[in-house]
């Protein structure tokens, strides 16, 4: 059995998996990691490895605790990634990124692939169907925009996401579910027809805590998975693990 876990900047994502399948997934915030985990472990006492990434910082006592029960792995930019990376600047870009480009390696070959990972920034991460790693883009996600609204203006409120009720605001309210919710799904859409117009046979998968409200108002053709990102961990550790 194999812990993934996927340290953000204010939750933590854990899974379990018994090869490919998914046995637990659970998310809580950090100041409730050790007991958490400690529980993970004592259900399931067949973990054996256990696989790291981290864009935010876990207290070195919850790192001691994982190696304790199990073989740690934690993921960086010095991993043995599926792919070929053409970044200008490897050493910035995020681990969550490069596990996904490699999910989406290992899980889609000899296909362009998209990866758009929906939380609190909005990322966008192409493959060649050749295996090479170009690059993409970021961008305020969802709570981001409503708090900016809010935060640099006087009179706006701090809203919560929200489906509009039609594309033309009939109320501040509205209005600002409209532009937020609205301009994501263009942006979103325009990505991916500029990606499709360069590269024919284009796999769109898209992931993060927003994939679910957003697969259901977006009009192109997309896997929408918000596991992905622990799923692309349990592969990419099979894959390493496999060319040790």
């Amino acid at each position: 059995m194999l812990l993934a876990i996927d340290v953000g900047n204010t939750r933590i994502k854990v899974a379990v998996f018994e090869k490919d399948s998914l046995l637990l997934k659970d998310v809580f915030f950090k100041e409730e990691a050790e007991k958490k985990i400690q529980n993970i472990f004592q259900k399931f006492p067949k973990i054996e490895n256990s696989v790291f990434s981290s864009v935010g910082k876990l207290e070195e006592k919850v790192l001691e605790l994982i190696r304790k029960y199990s073989k740690l792995t934690i993921i960086s930019s010095e991993t043995e990634f599926p792919f070929e990376n053409h970044y200008e600047t490897p050493k910035t870009l995020g681990v969550d990124r490069m596990v996904l480009a490699s999910g989406a390696t290992l899980l889609y070959p000899r296909q362009n692939r998209l990866i758009i990972d929906a939380g609190t920034c909005i990322t966008y991460d192409f493959v060649t169907a050749q295996d090479v790693y170009l690059g993409g883009a970021i961008s305020p996600g969802f709570r981001l925009r409503y708090e900016s609204l809010h935060n640099y203006t006087a009179k706006l409120p701090l809203l919560t996401l929200e489906q509009p009720e039609s594309f033309i605001g009939n109320s501040t309210k509205q209005s600002i579910h409209s532009g937020v919710v609205n301009g994501i799904c263009n942006e979103i859409e325009g990505f991916i027809d500029s990606y499709q117009k360069e590269y024919q046979h284009l796999t769109v998968i898209l992931t993060g805590g927003d994939a679910e409200f957003l697969a259901k108002i977006i009009k192109n053709t997309i896997f929408a998975n918000p596991n992905f990102l622990l799923e692309s961990l349990n592969h990419l550790h099979n894959y390493t693990s496999s060319n040790d």
